[in-house]
């Protein structure tokens, strides 16, 4: 089956400053030891913490922004990356997932951009789609409960009503969090900040390499746009996801 990503319309017309990317590989296990990688994109990262706190940073300001207009205090909810580098600050480190969250969580922190890896198996088709939701979506915690997002919350939701995150870059499903069993993936990078535009194809890029060269993985990626605002991926039905 093919699955669409997208931003919805009225998403990209109340943050027309959102840069975003799309990638979607195959043949992803949980085995590769990327931890050099990991440490030096964390020891970049860390460099920069060391000059400025993450809350000063220009990418992190941003979503702190794009939260506040969304009616949620910046500081009790935090963007994925703001959330990882205060981590790293406080703990000198990130915790250890699988190879391909470590990845991505390094990136996140070494770009400063939230970044979302996705088990691509248990999202149902034929959309994904960063939308407002109607609160009537089904929310999976990392602990198992179940939650509704509330009306107008920004969530990613497929065609089942299954929300794959929270308050749209604070906190993601646990429902399609990748693990031992996963093999293919969608990553989801998505910026505010000036600069977002020229970062997020260089951040894409990063990743595509780092992939292909743990893993025999076939990649494809997009930057997402106004006028591009699609990316189209290939998926095998899965049981799993299209559980309610």
């Amino acid at each position: 089956m093919s699955i669409a990503f997208r931003h919805a319309d009225a998403v990209r017309s109340d943050h027309p400053q959102l840069a975003a990317g799309a990638l979607y590989a195959t043949g992803i296990g949980p085995t590769a030891d990327v931890g050099p990688r990991v440490a030096s994109y964390t020891a970049r990262a860390a460099a920069r913490l060391a000059g400025a706190s993450e809350s000063e940073f220009p990418e992190v300001l941003a979503w702190r922004r794009t939260f506040s207009r969304m009616g949620l205090k910046p500081t009790q909810y935090r963007c994925a990356s703001e959330s990882l580098l205060r981590r790293l600050r406080k703990e000198g480190q990130l915790p250890r997932i699988h190879p391909v969250v470590d990845l991505c969580n390094a990136l996140s922190v070494a770009y400063a951009v939230p970044v979302a890896a996705l088990d691509a198996d248990r999202i149902t088709g034929p959309v994904l789609e960063v939308r407002h939701a109607s609160g009537d979506e089904l929310y999976t915690t990392f602990g198992g409960d179940t939650e509704h997002p509330a009306p107008g919350e920004v969530t990613f939701v497929d065609s089942a009503g299954r929300a794959h995150a929270r308050r749209w870059t604070n906190r993601q499903s646990g429902h399609s969090a990748v693990g031992e069993h996963t093999s293919r993936i969608l990553v989801v990078m998505e910026a505010m900040h000036d600069g977002g535009a020229d970062v997020v194809p260089e951040l894409l890029k990063t990743l595509a390499e780092e992939l292909t060269a743990f893993w025999p993985a076939a990649t494809e990626a997009a930057v997402l746009t106004s006028s591009q605002p699609e990316f189209t991926f290939d998926s095998p039905v899965s049981p799993d996801a299209r559980t309610p």
